[in-house]
């Protein structure tokens, strides 16, 4: 008898202070809260410095004026974070994140790893549409090769890193090797861009995927002082102003089934930044989350202080977001598995 009351009374309490927390206005919520903003990766790569921002900023924003501490939760090219934020994370508001911005695609093609559906996801917004930005295959200024139309071929060979499977310049490296047939050799298993940038100064890789903004941000001795090369420009249907000799690599095939492969690739670098919360938010608090995310993206204060750590700032809303990922569902299922097959590292 005592250990079934005690067992409801357990759970009278936990509902107690469910209600009185769904009672909650927003500023109630808010006030006086720390919240968490879960990132990706280890510290120095554009999501660490993007989700740092974020941290400093996005409470000015939101009522209650939060606090916010970023936690580093990398792995898995992004799966144990997004995992960790769909299905463990509590679902009141007090946890965001900015998550890898290829992981929903990982789940679209139906990866067993992927223990979430991202059209369930409280998408927040994007810090960057990918406006004024590109996805650049970089070689030391050393290597041979002056754009991608050289390693077409069997003369000039590319050694490029990657992450783990399910991260973007992972798949990107196999896409360029597989789908536009271009001669390279892929060595996976770095834990992020700064140590594939000192492998490459240790002469073990020629070379990485890197956004051009996160290369900026990220590495801004190494580019201003040229160190290193830009051969190839994936994000794109045009070339960036900034690079007008850097083909895309739409330019480097001339295959349909490549071109709408690309198509779908391609879609994450449209919410380049994703900021998300988990499953099921309370209405009132994920439109405010999403009103303060474009707010603070139009501030004056945080545009400077984007500046000085060469973040390029294109937001995009949450609905934008939630957009792109029906797009990326909507996709032929042949589209989808041409790219789990030609965008993977190979079975071992």
């Amino acid at each position: 008898m005592t250990q079934h009351f005690t067992k409801y009374a357990v759970a009278a309490f936990a509902l107690c202070v469910a209600s009185v927390a769904q009672a909650q206005t927003v500023e109630q919520f808010y006030h006086g809260r720390t919240m968490t903003l879960i990132v990706p990766t280890s510290p120095g790569g554009i999501n660490d410095i993007s989700g740092r921002l974020i941290a400093r900023h996005l409470g000015n924003f939101l009522p209650g004026n939060p606090n916010i501490v970023v936690q580093n939760t990398p792995g898995g090219g992004g799966l144990v974070a997004a995992n960790r934020l769909a299905n463990t994370a509590e679902r009141d508001g007090s946890v965001v994140a900015l998550i890898e911005r290829a992981t929903p695609l990982v789940a679209i093609q139906g990866d067993p790893n992927a223990k979430f559906d991202p059209l369930k996801l409280s998408w927040i917004g994007s810090l960057s549409s990918f406006q004024d930005d590109a996805y650049l295959v970089v070689v030391n200024d050393q290597h041979p090769a002056k754009t991608g139309f050289d390693l077409v071929g069997k003369n000039m060979k590319l050694t490029l890193g990657g992450n783990q499977p399910g991260s973007t310049n992972l798949a990107f490296a196999y896409i360029a090797k597989n789908a536009l047939g271009l001669n390279i050799d892929v060595v996976r298993g770095y834990p992020g861009a700064a140590p594939m940038f000192l492998a490459m100064q240790r002469g073990e890789l020629d070379g990485q995927i890197i956004g051009y903004n996160s290369i900026r941000a990220g590495q801004p001795n190494l580019w201003n002082d040229k160190k290193v090369r830009p051969i190839v420009q994936f994000g794109r249907k045009t070339r960036l102003a900034a690079m007008p000799d850097v083909p895309t690599g739409r330019e480097l095939t001339k295959d349909p089934k490549m071109i709408a492969l690309l198509d779908f690739a391609e879609i994450p670098f449209y919410m380049a930044l994703p900021f998300v919360a988990p499953p099921e938010l309370p209405a009132d608090r994920k439109a405010a989350l999403r009103k303060a995310f474009m707010e603070m993206a139009a501030d004056n204060a945080f545009l400077a202080d984007a500046e000085k750590v060469n973040l390029e700032i294109s937001a995009i809303t949450g609905e934008a977001v939630e957009k792109l990922l029906q797009q990326a569902a909507a996709t032929p299922r042949d589209v989808i598995d041409l790219y789990s097959k030609l965008a993977s590292p190979p079975s071992n």
